[in-house]
């Protein structure tokens, strides 16, 4: 068994990006260089100091749990389970030292997680260390001396949120319990036990419509603080496993890797920097973008209707778009302005602006053919897929 097929997309890709990165790759060095000349206290010894070592035959239902996960995920390394004494509901997986593997778990977590909801922490768990996630070292370099300069501090936030969302489903994948998973979630999201709160799970991830329709509220810029979050809402991860569990890396006849992969990032969306307030380059590229895209989409049919004037307003301001149109003009001038972005703008805010120009598409209730046509030549320039570009024609986001 292998967990790489369950991996998300964007994780990787970031991953891979970020290890490239020459501030990341310093910081690695230099904590390689510390470990090596023993700087760093031995976790192990750490683990046993502070911790209680979870032997087979002092948690023999952890021990089966283990098993059951190191089977379904292919894990290759010894591991060691401790506990610690909190009243937080909290687990950790913790880097590898000389050749074994420790996961940690909050006194309180054990004690409130029946066995489902703890395949899937284990599982989560377990899948940080298989896709590699402690090779970026988010920590010290978030809360280093120097912090990275804010377009790197982006993408480790972002890379981050698609890291659990691939240990997510390694979690669904040892649980094979969706209600379980989705317990969990709430459970870590809520910190509540028992029956004092009845769980609907319905009701829990449509925080995230909610949270939809108040992003839809363009008087209110979004709140920054999701941009600088390493986890997605729980919600929204109740939503991202939900669309896994339809897909077919979880059932027999779901759907492709590339409609998972699509519908998750709509979803990720959700907690992306806004990019028409942006002041960096790669924002104004953005908007200069969408401001031609648009443009060229909602004329190429001999004219702009009144509500597709009215939605470009809404992004540009009152009076933005021009009296006369040349449309010659305007083509040329989309085709350099994707130079531009395929130049510089990561391929998820591609995606950003492609779905704000089919929002203006779609202002009039319809998308024709030609503008369809345009939208497809833009989305196939950008490296857009078909799926996640039906997914913005759509304007779907409600994925239940």
């Amino acid at each position: 068994m292998s967990a790489e097929p369950y991996r998300c997309r964007l994780d990787r890709e970031l991953y891979e990006d970020l290890l490239s990165d020459p501030s990341v790759a310093r910081t690695k060095k230099q904590l390689e260089r510390l470990a090596e000349e023993g700087e760093n206290a031995s976790v192990r010894r750490q683990l046993l100091a502070t911790s209680l070592r979870l032997t087979r035959g002092m948690s023999p239902q952890l021990a089966s749990i283990a098993d059951e996960c190191i089977e379904k995920l292919g894990v290759e390394i010894p591991l060691e389970t401790y506990v610690y004494a909190s009243p937080h509901f909290n687990a950790a997986c913790v880097k590898p030292e000389n050749g074994r593997l420790f996961v940690m778990f909050s006194s309180s977590l054990l004690e409130a997680f029946d066995g489902p909801e703890l395949r899937f922490v284990m599982g989560h768990e377990l899948g940080h260390y298989l896709y590699g996630h402690h090779d970026i070292p988010i920590g010290p370099m978030l809360r280093g001396e120097a912090p990275p300069p804010p377009e790197l501090a982006l993408r480790l936030f972002a890379w981050s949120r698609y890291a659990e969302i691939s240990a997510d489903r390694a979690g669904a994948v040892c649980a094979q319990d969706d209600a379980a998973v989705a317990r969990a979630l709430f459970r870590l999201s809520s910190g509540l036990r028992g029956s004092a709160i009845k769980l609907r799970i319905e009701e829990f991830a449509a925080q995230v419509d909610e949270m939809q329709v108040e992003d839809a509220k363009t008087a209110i810029p979004r709140n920054t603080q999701d941009w600088f979050s390493t986890h997605p809402f729980s919600p929204l991860r109740v939503k991202a496993l939900n669309v896994f569990s339809k897909s077919a890396l979880a059932v027999d006849g779901g759907f492709d890797n590339d409609t998972l992969e699509s519908r998750t990032q709509s979803l990720m969306a959700l907690m992306e920097p806004n990019y028409l307030e942006g002041k960096d380059p790669i924002a104004e590229t953005m908007r200069r973008f969408l401001f031609s895209a648009a443009l060229s989409v909602a004329s190429i049919s001999g004219g702009v209707s009144d509500a597709e004037r009215a939605a470009f307003e809404e992004f540009f301001g009152h009076d933005s778009m021009p009296d006369t149109l040349d449309s010659e003009r305007l083509r040329s001038l989309l085709e350099e302005r994707i130079d531009s972005v395929l130049e510089s703008v990561p391929a998820p805010k591609r995606v950003q602006v492609l779905h704000d120009i089919c929002v203006i598409a779609r202002a009039d209730d319809h998308i024709d053919e030609p503008e369809r046509e345009l939208i497809a030549h833009i989305a196939e320039r950008l490296g857009i897929s078909e799926p996640l570009m039906e997914v913005a024609l759509s304007g779907d986001v409600e994925l239940d």
